[in-house]
């Protein structure tokens, strides 16, 4: 949902105090409603309109769909009108909702942890070669979106999903949205620990559950023991990221309060030592705090991450401790910093039983329900029957015994997933954009994937990991700030004076090794025309300029505006 900008209280003089009262805060006793996405939620719980979906909705149609219910509840079961073709982005911003909805639906599929069986991955690629056009992206929280979807194929979509233990259950709205989870888990020959365990547990307990589906805001959840630090745990609401504690062995570090969109803040740590059977309670606790204490007046204020920023670590943790753990959490060391900057687990990897995992590109997490199925078809022939997706749109092969490799390589490298693929293709990342999304201004897909084929031409010998993200709109869905090169979509003038397409730079943001968001250089803006162009000037400046060894990033950080103009 876009964030609503802030608007001048009605009465004067402004109380400058004013976070501790007045905020909607539940453990504060406000619980009157405070805006319309509240009252909605008071009126009926979103879980309830599966029913009306089921009974209603999908025998008369589109037509008698409940407003509230259209743009509101049934995205707690993953469900959000697309965008009306034909409407520029000069008309996100302008147009009521109503103008924007076409009569189809997103409709995103939970994979939690991003484990699939091949059962699974071919019952998606059906559902989308006959409910979605053959739609079938891959997102950066390991979910699968497709496009198209009718209001009458709801409910049948939904049985051949939960026949195999699938479901959209809380993928999108006010909730504890997909966890994350290291695609390795379990099988990495490097791993810390296993965090699949708690994950397994967090969705039996807690997903479904409606002492949890009435959030302030959405939640998102990452659990990893991987030392890639695999799952973005620094811009996560809740990450417990794997440790090896000096006396009580393997467990996990616990971080909160981090998030991007228009405000962007990393995650905090709470310096406290989780062991993998007390996961799930410290989820809940931190989820609770956010119920209860959470900002509820303002949507733009209420993610976990302003609670965290207003509270501190220390308070955070000690309300954490005293009010819903009722016991102390024992301290615990910081996670050590990944040795490489890839994270996504591409390529060829020995596992702990020593068979192999395999990880591939399709292009900026664009697929297809036919192309899904053929690498199911792949997977059950070359390895166990094991997929993964990851947070970086990619997917993963698992269980490849080393005389299969080869073939499963050329297999996927035959449906244009690439295995070793160029750094273009490996780190380019792009949202859904304006070909269905209500709050797109630009097209992101398309051009990511041009972008990828110029960048390859231009520059075949460019060896250097790079990571590109596009965004149609300010929202940061694919993580613009903390990539090397972020470009967030916004209408630009051309050097005629024209508003056409384009992108604001961000330029040098990271996650992993030395954590930041990327700058802004004053008055760069580039043309979707324009930007092969510029990404090679900089990327040649880069080559030219960096010291040994040097990361985009770093030379980013020190390169004069010149440069990277």
């Amino acid at each position: 949902m876009a964030a609503s900008p802030e608007k001048p209280d009605s009465v004067t003089p402004r109380r400058k105090a004013g976070r501790h009262r007045g905020e909607g805060q539940w453990a504060m006793g406000h619980h009157t409603p405070l805006n319309g996405n509240e009252q909605t939620k008071k009126d009926d719980d979103g879980l309830n309109v599966r029913t009306r979906i089921e009974t209603i909705y999908a025998h008369r149609g589109f037509d008698s769909i409940d407003g509230a219910d259209l743009r509101g509840r049934m995205r707690w079961w993953g469900l959000y009108t697309q965008r009306k073709p034909g409407i520029d982005g000069g008309k996100t911003a302008i147009l009521e909702p109503e103008e924007l909805d076409d009569e189809f639906f997103m409709l995103r599929v939970r994979i939690d942890g991003g484990r699939l069986t091949t059962e699974q991955l071919r019952v998606i690629g059906e559902i989308s070669q006959e409910f979605a056009r053959g739609t079938a992206d891959l997102t950066d929280r390991q979910n699968v979106q497709y496009h198209w979807i009718r209001i009458e194929d709801v409910p049948e979509i939904w049985r051949r999903l939960e026949a195999v233990g699938l479901s959209t259950t809380e993928a999108c709205g006010d909730t504890p949205r997909t966890i994350l989870g290291s695609p390795v888990a379990g099988i990495a020959a490097d791993e810390i620990i296993d965090g699949s365990p708690a994950i397994d547990e967090i969705h039996r307990r807690y997903i479904g559950n409606k002492d949890f589906s009435n959030l302030p805001r959405k939640f998102k959840t990452a659990v990893s023991g991987s030392p890639l630090l695999d799952v973005a745990h620094e811009i996560n609401d809740i990450a417990f990221v794997g440790v090896n504690h000096p006396e009580h062995g393997p467990g996990f570090d616990l971080w909160v309060g981090g998030g991007l969109s228009t405000n962007p803040k990393l995650g905090v740590r709470l310096g406290a030592w989780v062991p993998l059977e007390e996961v799930p309670a410290a989820w809940e606790g931190v989820v609770s705090i956010f119920r209860d204490y959470g900002y509820r007046r303002l949507r733009n204020r209420a993610r976990l991450k302003f609670l965290v920023a207003d509270w501190g670590a220390e308070k955070f943790r000690q309300v954490l401790e005293d009010e819903y753990l009722k016991r102390p959490l024992l301290d615990g060391p910081a996670p050590e910093q990944p040795a490489q900057q890839w994270r996504d687990h591409i390529g060829v990897h020995r596992q702990q039983d020593g068979r192999f995992y395999v990880g591939f590109a399709p292009r900026v997490g664009r697929v297809d329900g036919a192309t899904l199925t053929k690498i199911a078809e792949l997977a059950e022939t070359h390895g166990s029957g094991r997929v993964r997706t990851t947070v970086e749109q990619k997917m993963i092969v698992l269980d490849v015994t080393e005389d299969r490799v080869e073939s499963l390589v050329s297999g996927l490298e035959a449906l244009d997933l690439r295995v070793t693929p160029s750094p273009f293709r490996r780190g380019t990342m792009a949202c859904t954009g304006i070909e269905f999304c209500k709050l797109a201004i630009v097209e992101t897909k398309g051009r990511g994937s041009a972008l990828i084929d110029e960048l390859e031409r231009r520059l075949p010998e460019f060896d250097e990991p790079l990571t590109i993200n596009l965004n149609g709109c300010p929202n940061a869905c694919a993580r613009i700030q903390t990539a090397d090169i972020g470009l967030k979509g916004q209408l630009v003038l051309d050097d005629e004076g024209n508003q056409v397409e384009g992108y604001q730079v961000h330029l040098g943001g990271a996650l992993g090794l030395d954590p930041a968001f990327g700058r802004k250089v004053r008055g760069l803006k580039v043309t979707s025309d324009e930007l092969p162009d510029y990404v090679e000037r900089v990327l040649k400046r880069f080559t030219e300029e960096r010291e040994d060894g040097e990361r985009f990033a770093t030379w980013a950080a020190r390169a004069s505006e010149e440069a990277l103009s």
